[in-house]
């Protein structure tokens, strides 16, 4: 067993802060508490920052998410009027992706169109460079 075997990485993010920490498993806790420690001066002087956000992990994002299809979170997107600006397939999948869903941009790219087809989106430019734009306000 080699000493990186027993290493683990964690991202932390706290408002507009974003932390990747590596250190030994037992250390976890330790670390973890002094960053965030170490925080506190920063978020006092950057309000913004302060927004009450729970910390997250890799583990966390390892977990596995409930059973949802991709046409489904492209559609909460909608309805959190999140394609008020135009927005491109990477746009969406990037989105996606940071809310710890990833799928393949074959996939985004068949549920933009099925949204396309159901008036929920509109799309506008030209073939491989489609964007999209929410064609009616969500209720």
């Amino acid at each position: 067993m080699s000493k990186d075997d027993n290493m683990i990485t964690i991202k932390l993010k706290r408002g507009n802060t974003e932390i990747e920490i590596t250190c030994p498993e037992e250390k976890v806790k330790q670390t973890v508490e002094n960053v965030i420690r170490g925080l506190e001066p920063e978020l006092i002087s950057n309000p913004v920052a302060a927004v009450d956000e729970p910390v997250k992990s890799i583990s966390e994002s390892k977990t596995p998410k409930p059973n949802v299809i991709c046409r489904d979170l492209i559609y909460s997107l909608w309805h959190e009027n999140w394609f008020r600006i135009e927005k491109n397939l990477s746009d969406v999948s990037e989105e996606l992706s940071r809310n710890g869903y990833h799928y393949d941009k074959t996939s985004i790219s068949h549920s933009l169109a099925d949204l396309v087809r159901e008036n929920v989106l509109t799309r506008v430019g030209s073939i491989r460079n489609y964007r999209y734009v929410q064609k009616k306000p969500p209720p």
